[in-house]
């Protein structure tokens, strides 16, 4: 469930189905020169659909929050304004790259007493989330349709949150592009260093040498400790997506790390 930025805004073009994007699932570009710095999405096609838009129109102005770089607490900020509307959350979790948010809502619906927040850039994948989230009238979910790497470096204060969430992120597959990978040593201590105390952080990869270099990386963080010998079971509330039951009939693994801050 969360992907590496390329200069320049991302851009959505009306070929392909919804659902032909899985979540963190996207393909290199085309002619694109390498970027210059590792953010947390590439830049994929796909359109909106009429229920898409609909759930943008009438729902991204109460779910959607703005990237600003003078909130340098967004949990903070969040538990006030939910505290004011008369809800009150005991945990936070981020979400880097939720692709279609079926998982994010899945994960809301079984922990309501959890605020999620998630980042994410594809509007297809916004507008899906937030189309089940009227459906199934969640309200635990905000969203930032902005690069998550920002928005944690930002907008979010050490030692606030419970939990990250980075399910598939974009393995990059050709062994010049590993350097482009999300999980490396510099962004997992930034990640390390936003959680509190005992809060985790749960990666989950399809893509078995990216699942190695995942556990080297996080084993090398000195804030994080493995819940597990290596690898660890999938936690009961991360749901199966459709790309990772595909991937396991055909004979895949998935690989679930999960390291709390010490």
């Amino acid at each position: 469930m969360t992907i590496i930025h390329l200069e320049g805004e991302a851009q959505h073009f009306p070929h392909p189905p919804e659902d032909s994007v899985e979540a963190g699932q996207a393909s290199e570009p085309a002619a694109i020169p390498f970027p210059r710095a590792v953010r947390s999405f590439v830049t994929r096609a796909g359109r909106v659909t009429t229920g898409q838009a609909r759930a943008l129109a009438e729902l991204g102005p109460r779910y959607i929050l703005s990237f600003d770089t003078s909130t340098p607490d967004l949990v903070a900020a969040c538990s006030n304004k939910t505290r004011a509307q008369g809800k009150e959350y005991a945990k936070t979790v981020l979400e880097i790259g939720f692709g279609m948010g079926a998982a994010t809502a899945h994960i809301a619906s079984v922990q309501p007493d959890t605020l999620f927040i998630g980042c994410e850039v594809h509007e297809p994948g916004v507008g899906a989330l937030l189309k089940t989230m009227g459906e199934q009238n969640l309200e635990n979910i905000r969203i930032l349709q902005h690069d998550a790497v920002e928005v944690m470096r930002h907008m979010i204060a050490p030692g606030s949150l419970d939990g990250i969430h980075i399910f598939f992120p974009d393995p990059w597959h050709k062994k010049r592009h590993n350097k482009r990978r999300l999980i490396q040593p510099p962004f997992v201590h930034e990640l390390a260093t936003r959680l509190k105390p005992g809060g985790y952080l749960h990666c989950a990869t399809d893509w078995e040498p990216y699942a190695e270099q995942m556990l080297a990386v996080l084993n090398g963080e000195p804030l994080l400790a493995n819940t597990a010998p290596d690898y660890a079971p999938k936690p009961e509330y991360r749901p199966q997506t459709k790309f990772e039951l595909r991937g396991l009939k055909l004979g895949h693994g998935v690989w679930d790390l999960v390291f709390r801050r010490q």
